[in-house]
């Protein structure tokens, strides 16, 4: 019994905890990983070089965690905010 109430308190506890970050912040870090992929598909089909393509796509995964991991309330951004942080290098 001991270990069915320590496992509710804990989910209990920890339900609010997963919904937080819920800052638009998630949508905007997934925006920047596919327009970075889209970048790097663009560059492999007009026969481009594939380690460039692959450091665009990288870029673009560590771009997407950088601005998951900020927590930005991305509802306060501006359009050109957003896209200037989302646009693939």
């Amino acid at each position: 019994m001991k270990k069915f109430l320590a496992s509710a308190l804990l989910v209990t506890l920890a339900a609010p905890l997963a919904a937080c970050g819920g800052n638009g912040d998630d949508k905007l870090a997934e925006q920047a990983e596919d327009r970075a992929e889209a970048k790097a598909d663009e560059v492999r089909a007009m026969g481009g070089n594939e380690a460039t393509a692959e450091r665009i796509e990288d870029d673009g995964e560590r771009r997407g965690d950088a601005i998951d991991g900020s927590d930005v309330d991305a509802d306060k951004l501006t359009e050109g905010q957003k896209n200037a942080m989302t646009a693939p290098q």
